[in-house]
């Protein structure tokens, strides 16, 4: 029997957990909240960047809980965020987050959307960086 009855719910948050836990193996951390946050904090700023349906093809590939999470508070009628620069997309994860003494900035973010692009197809991942400009595109590791 599953812990929640559902084995699509377990499945869910097992999911989840994977992502979380391997933010926390980037970083050297031990916090689950604070890998939690950031990568809830990197996925709804890179949402926000996107256009609808580029937002919407990464969805389709987010397991069940963590999509949930992409889309919590989306609002597709709303601009798409006018960000040019590597430092205003990591100052825009760290404005959710919140500044984390003793880290670079940007290294957080990279660590969150290598995650992401870990979970995410290729071409996907080709899709969405294409769709960047190109400073922004830096904060992935090739």
């Amino acid at each position: 029997m599953s812990a929640l009855g559902l084995p699509i719910f377990d499945k869910a948050i097992q999911d989840a957990n994977i992502w979380v836990n391997e933010i926390m193996e980037e970083l050297d951390w031990d916090d689950k909240h604070r890998a939690y946050m950031l990568l809830r904090s990197a996925l709804h700023v890179l949402r926000d960047r996107l256009q609808p349906d580029e937002c919407a093809h990464l969805a389709a590939q987010l397991p069940t809980l963590i999509r949930g999470i992409y889309y919590e508070g989306y609002r597709p009628s709303k601009a798409t965020a006018n960000m040019r620069h590597k430092d205003q997309f990591v100052s825009a994860v760290e404005e959710a987050f919140g500044h984390t003494p003793g880290y670079d900035p940007s290294e957080l973010v990279s660590a969150a959307l290598n995650v992401i692009a870990d979970h995410v197809s290729v071409g996907e991942m080709n899709d969405i960086k294409a769709s960047l400009p190109k400073d922004i595109r830096k904060l992935w590791d090739d």
